[in-house]
């Protein structure tokens, strides 16, 4: 409970703590009839009983068989209640504790760890201690964790333009949002409001419409590949078959020499 020897102070004096209101309020259910109140009682009524009249010892084990089946079951409840908050250790807890000046707060949180004081349990929530007296609700950590996450998507969805104002330049944060909505499981979004389902759907929508028609004036204001006229063909250019050059053919009366015999000839 060491966080509880810290409280704020304001205009000089002391404020109590939701904490520290919370384990006062415990203590003083507490502080009611126990065995011993029951003893002192029995002793005093001893003491002063009439002695004409004195009480028959039958009433005094009947009252203390009644006494002994209270205390039972306040030790019973007692053990529950301890059982019980062991459970709670790693689970999401709301608690409702009264201030000093009578105004109900509420506290949410995950219970840390369990401590054991004077037969009562006490949680460990956001760094301080309460008494199990307090608490009002158990929520379930994949409940609350989807419900986390379905709030923060909401908050991302109410900053993106309405239907009528959204342009192409909201289309990554649109498909942002609209893909976190996409990736959640059917559980988280059970959480999702109706509306909000259909706005991102009609939003996305919207902008895949946005983007083809930028696309499609891309293609429009693309320029055109330069293609050379079919008349304006270069042709290729072919030797004239006047100027074709002749090829060289020996006279029929003429065989060529071998140089082999001109070479013996000198």
């Amino acid at each position: 409970m060491a966080g509880n020897l810290i409280a704020p102070v304001k205009d000089g004096q002391i404020q109590q703590t939701e904490s520290q209101a919370s384990l006062a309020q415990s203590k003083a259910k507490k502080t009611g009839y126990d065995k011993d109140t029951f003893l002192q009682l029995l002793v005093a009524q001893v003491q002063n009983q009439d002695p004409l009249e004195p009480t028959s010892n039958t009433e005094w084990i009947s009252q203390y068989a009644t006494f002994s089946e209270l205390e039972a079951m306040s030790n019973m409840s007692a053990s529950f209640d301890l059982s019980r908050a062991s459970t709670l250790v790693g689970k999401t807890v709301v608690l409702n504790t009264t201030n000093e000046a009578g105004k109900t707060i509420t506290v949410q949180g995950k219970v840390d760890y369990v401590t054991y004081e004077g037969g009562q349990a006490y949680l460990s929530v956001n760094g301080s201690t309460y008494s199990m007296d307090d608490l009002y609700n158990i929520v379930d950590t994949e409940y609350m964790a989807a419900f986390d996450k379905v709030y923060d998507w909401s908050v991302k969805l109410n900053k993106l333009p309405a239907y009528e104002n959204i342009t192409y330049d909201d289309a990554e944060e649109v498909e942002g949002v609209w893909n976190e909505y996409d990736k959640m499981t059917d559980y988280e979004k059970s959480f999702v409001a109706k509306e909000n389902a259909d706005k991102i759907k009609k939003l996305h929508e919207r902008i895949e419409e946005l983007k083809k028609l930028h696309e499609g004036n891309e293609e429009e204001n693309k320029p055109e590949e330069t293609k050379p006229e079919e008349g304006n063909k270069p042709e290729e250019t072919k030797p004239e078959e006047g100027n074709k050059p002749e090829e060289t053919k020996p006279e029929e009366g003429k065989e060529p020499e071998e140089s082999g015999k001109e070479e013996a000839a000198d």
